[in-house]
């Protein structure tokens, strides 16, 4: 590990700062400063960097700034402070506006199926909810007495109520987190420092850096495109990030060719 670099160290105080805040004495911060969907009446244009520097627990914190320190310093070190900083917030935004983007379109699709249900409350139009959007609420119980009962105005409100929940909870759910500038930190160093092998936690074998960033970059698309019902990370947040920093570093690259 290198030495602390100067912005790597302000990064990491401000955002242990914030957490602190927030632990002791904001606890509503990520819904205030959090990355909220367009349809919340929470949604702020400011939550695309103020989400960079907010975190769900300890673990969350840990983790991101763990790969900040470990990598970070290497490409403050190689660009300078500025571009640096420009670098972090720049993949953080972007990963912000993909996940935003695809969060939209997902919740579009959720209010239609729950739109159609709630003006025709039918037990067909639930189960299609729940098996393509909630399948936790999937309950063969209630699914057979509203099949038997479909009239009935007490399964029917339930139904309602719960459809109304999800969407509500799906609508001004916020993302928070560093991850998304932490991947593009990630894919700066595989870029910057290709053949640098790492020694993986959990596998003691020597990988390259370039591999090592693009077998996590498929990782964590094929895990936002097959995410399953439980799973909370903002996967595509992380490509986000890669993109957006490989994206930035192609244009610096063909700009110094240029001069």
């Amino acid at each position: 590990m290198l030495p602390l670099t100067p912005v790597v160290r302000v990064l990491l105080f401000i955002t242990a700062g914030i957490f602190a805040l927030q632990a002791l004495v904001l606890p509503n911060l990520p819904a205030w400063l959090g990355l909220h969907n367009v349809y919340s009446p929470l949604f702020n244009p400011i939550q695309f960097v103020s989400h960079i520097f907010l975190h769900a627990n300890i673990g969350h914190l840990f983790s991101n700034m763990f790969a900040l320190l470990m990598f970070g310093p290497a490409l403050e070190g190689l660009w300078g402070g500025r571009r640096f900083l420009f670098f972090y917030l720049f993949t953080g935004i972007g990963a912000g506006l993909l996940y935003w983007g695809i969060n939209y379109l997902e919740v579009s699709n959720l209010r239609e199926a729950a739109t159609l249900f709630l003006k025709q409350p039918t037990p067909e139009h639930f189960l299609s909810f729940v098996t393509d959007h909630l399948p936790a609420l999937n309950n063969d119980r209630f699914n057979e007495a509203f099949y038997n009962s479909p009239d009935n105005a007490v399964l029917i409100g339930e139904g309602r109520r719960a459809v109304q929940a999800y969407v509500s909870q799906a609508i001004n759910a916020p993302m928070i987190g560093a991850s998304g500038a932490v991947f593009g930190i990630l894919m700066g160093f595989g870029m910057m420092f290709p053949n640098l092998p790492l020694m993986l936690l959990f596998v003691p074998i020597p990988i390259k850096a370039k591999y090592f960033v693009a077998l996590y970059g498929l990782f964590e698309l094929y895990s936002g495109l097959h995410r399953n019902p439980g799973d909370n990370v903002a996967h595509f947040a992380h490509v986000g990030g890669m993109l957006f920093a490989f994206i930035l570093l192609r244009y610096w690259s063909t700009r110094q060719r240029q001069m």
